[in-house]
């Protein structure tokens, strides 16, 4: 099933969540000369159109990145993932947004490299159109844990896999403890950023029961909610379960989330960050 498209979505509250712990990530492995690799798992189509008809069609972008790209009570410390935005926009305008892979490239040293995989028929190509010709990135029209498998141990031995999927099906949160627990037997040092929505708690309750009984001895979880879970269809928040997370991540999202939230959800919202196993 390839129907979800990120293009209605692209800026929300959860991209905005994302992309902060991604940026904050790469910027920490960035402390280090040596090289690392960042690997996309569900890379989409690069960047997107905030004008275009699917992002205006929901607007989400509004109440996520729209509410910080131009305010002066943004957190400095998100200055990587904002400078980013900028460069890709003219005369302070926000039009187009990165999704995680354009927002990794553009954060990457020349030593470091990427790789992403999409298996949308629509996405792509535009992908492929975003990275032709660049030698630090490899494209694949694959599935995206077999992909993972195959380029794991990566070279480099050190890095970040981000791994978002749509959640369309329910088995897609099986799919990710299946592809984490095999991941970890071929590259058990390197840094797993795993995404989820709030639709259902149980369906991420069932993620970090899943990584528990896996044996995962480092997990970090970060939250940012715009209002209280809900029976009712809908996301409500989302959050980020990183593993072996870089030292410092959880100060650094301590300290931002509040200003996070103030700025997205000041009435209604939530935040955390907090150790499941390993602190």
């Amino acid at each position: 099933m390839l129907s979800y498209r990120h293009s209605f979505h692209a800026g929300n509250h959860a991209d905005v969540l994302k992309h902060t712990v991604q940026t904050f990530i790469i910027e920490l492995l960035k402390k280090k000369e040596t090289p690392f690799v960042y690997h996309d798992t569900h890379s989409g189509a690069g960047r997107y159109d905030l004008f275009g008809e699917y992002a205006e069609k929901t607007g989400e972008y509004k109440d996520g990145i729209a509410r910080i790209f131009q305010s002066i009570d943004a957190p400095k410390e998100m200055s990587p993932y904002l400078s980013a935005i900028h460069k890709m926009n003219h005369e302070g305008e926000l039009r187009y947004y990165p999704g995680s892979p354009l927002l990794g490239r553009i954060l990457l040293r020349e030593q470091d490299r990427a790789v992403f995989s999409e298996l949308h028929p629509t996405d792509f190509p535009l992908l492929l159109q975003e990275f032709r010709g660049d030698r630090q990135v490899k494209m694949y029209k694959e599935d995206a844990y077999s992909r993972l498998k195959a380029s794991l141990p990566p070279k480099e031995r050190r890095g970040l896999v981000l791994i978002d999927p749509p959640y369309e099906l329910k088995h897609e949160y099986q799919d990710v403890l299946n592809a984490i627990e095999e991941s970890l037997a071929r590259w058990a040092t390197g840094i797993y950023a795993i995404w989820y929505p709030v639709v259902f708690r149980e369906n991420v309750d069932l993620i970090i029961k899943g990584l528990k009984k896996r044996g995962v001895s480092k997990m970090l979880q970060i939250e940012l909610g715009v209002a209280p879970d809900s029976p009712a269809r809908g996301m409500t928040a989302s959050g980020m379960i990183v593993i072996n997370p870089p030292w410092t991540l959880d100060e650094k999202m301590n300290e931002i989330l509040p200003r996070l939230q103030s700025l997205i959800a000041p009435e209604k919202g939530h935040h955390f960050v907090r150790w499941l196993a390993g602190e």
